[in-house]
């Protein structure tokens, strides 16, 4: 999207400056209708409200404003039928609509750029693109979560192995597991919010970079828009893509997130691990091997953030160099924006409906949560509670007790009294109460806890919340 304003009737858009139209090779690296067609709804409505506020104060005619939107109104309709013909030729989106109304309804159509640019036309374009692109990934989000609290409830006490270093650490619920995503694209909701309000500010009117001379209403557009209220610096308004990198830095880390969770079904659907099946509609098979049930869409949500964390470090790197204002450079912002929308909005889709089917095999699980001495830490703590020894004696006494279990090729629940009382005489029958994989996580009632009564409170707290 170039600077300017100046039109010939060629619709070359050069003015006197230049005696002959550009180059193949200057048309094809200029042009951006490619990509930013996909911005037309903003445009038309951008337009639309930038002519009810000339003709409020008296800068156009009531009725070139009536023939504007009404010729605006026939723009949106082709556009959305399919029957609009886009033309390389007139560069951008803004240029391509201009053309058509001017065709629609004459003169009156010149009059509609008054008192503003293409730079801050495109910047409120982008701008509400990206919001209402903000507010849909709100709402699935909002949707993932909801999944994920449905399979918290009904998983509050089904007894799974917790890990770290992907080696079995603790015994958990996996309610307390889908509630760590909870928290995880919480998290990521929260940003998208603060994105919003952030963002929530209308660049008309900034035109060029010094602002203008007609007596325009700034805060009636913004209105108008849905903006909170008008940008505060002309020239910072038109040179501003942060709302572009916020949405894309949110993207990265949502992406992150998904991906792990990813990773994570990819593991549990293997016959080695089998704490899950995944339904049909998120697998494939092989085409040669007939037991195979690959879980391709997880695969792929995984492999989406290597796009999205790409298009973040692109646009990064486009703007860290660029003087103010406007530079043309930065209509290389919106293919990364809009590619990392489409493959968010995909990978988030995808995942609500894998957490929605999936299938939990609760006997592969419990018999999971138990080895690897899962409870010796259960067996150090009750050391400490009941035989008042200090956490690094008891620490070791717990590692001698493993070492013995490990010989003997059982759980640390199988040794009798009298082989634990051998490793410490302060040990007694109670202590068999914190062994079992059920006793060690109803005793985690610490606030965000693993203890099924905990990982209910955490629940009802969040179906609390919008």
């Amino acid at each position: 999207m170039a600077d300017g304003t100046d039109q010939k009737s060629s619709n070359q858009m050069w003015g006197g400056r230049f005696a002959s139209g550009p180059s193949a090779i200057m048309e094809e690296i200029n042009a951006s209708i490619g990509f930013d067609k996909k911005l037309y709804a903003q445009d038309i409505r951008g337009s639309m409200a930038h002519a009810a506020m000339l003709a409020s104060k008296g800068i156009i005619s009531p009725e070139d404003k009536d023939k504007i939107t009404e010729g605006l109104n026939t723009i949106l309709s082709e556009i959305e039928s399919g029957s609009f013909e886009f033309s390389r030729k007139l560069e951008d989106i803004h240029m391509n609509i201009e053309a058509r109304l001017a065709t629609l309804i004459g003169p009156a159509a010149g009059r509609l750029h008054t008192a503003r640019s293409r730079n801050d036309q495109v910047a409120l374009d982008f701008r509400l693109w990206v919001k209402e692109e903000l507010q849909k990934t709100e709402g699935m989000l909002t949707a993932l979560i909801a999944a994920f609290l449905d399979r918290a409830e009904e998983n509050a006490d089904t007894v799974m192995p917790g890990f770290t270093h992907l080696q079995t650490a603790q015994p958990v619920t996996f309610g307390h597991h889908c509630m760590a995503y909870v928290e995880m694209f919480g998290r990521d909701r929260a940003r998208v919010r603060h994105a919003i309000e952030h963002m929530d500010e209308s660049p008309i009117g900034a035109a060029a970079l010094a602002g203008t001379g007609y007596p325009i209403d700034r805060h009636m557009t913004a209105k108008a828009l849905g903006f909170r209220e008008p940008t505060r610096n002309s020239i910072d308004t038109v040179s501003d893509r942060d709302f572009a990198l916020e949405f894309l830095s949110i993207a990265s880390i949502c992406a992150t997130h998904l991906s792990r969770l990813a990773e994570e079904i990819v593991i549990w659907s293997t016959p080695q691990f089998g704490f899950i099946r995944l339904s049909d509609a998120f697998s494939t098979g092989s085409s040669i091997m007939p037991q195979k049930k690959n879980p391709d869409a997880a695969e792929l949500v995984r492999a989406k953030t290597g796009r999205i964390n790409g298009s973040l470090i692109a646009l990064l790197t486009v703007m860290k160099g660029l003087p103010l204002a406007y530079s043309k450079d930065m209509q290389e912002d919106k293919e990364q924006v809009f590619d990392a929308a489409e493959s968010l909005e995909l990978a988030i889709a995808a995942m609500t409906g894998m957490i929605r089917d999936l299938e939990v095999r609760k006997d592969r699980m419990r018999a999971a949560a138990g080895s690897g001495y899962s409870t010796a830490t259960d067996l150090a703590d009750w050391l400490v509670r009941e035989a008042g020894l200090p956490f690094r004696d008891a620490h070791h006494v717990t590692g001698n007790a493993v070492a013995l279990a490990e010989k003997k090729g059982c759980d640390l629940a199988d040794l009798s009294l009298e082989e634990l009382q051998a490793i410490h005489p302060g040990i007694n029958k109670g202590v068999f109460d914190v062994l079992s994989v059920e006793a060690s996580v109803a005793s985690r009632t610490s606030f965000g806890g693993t203890a099924p009564s905990e990982v209910k409170k955490q629940i009802a707290w969040w179906r609390g919340r919008n």
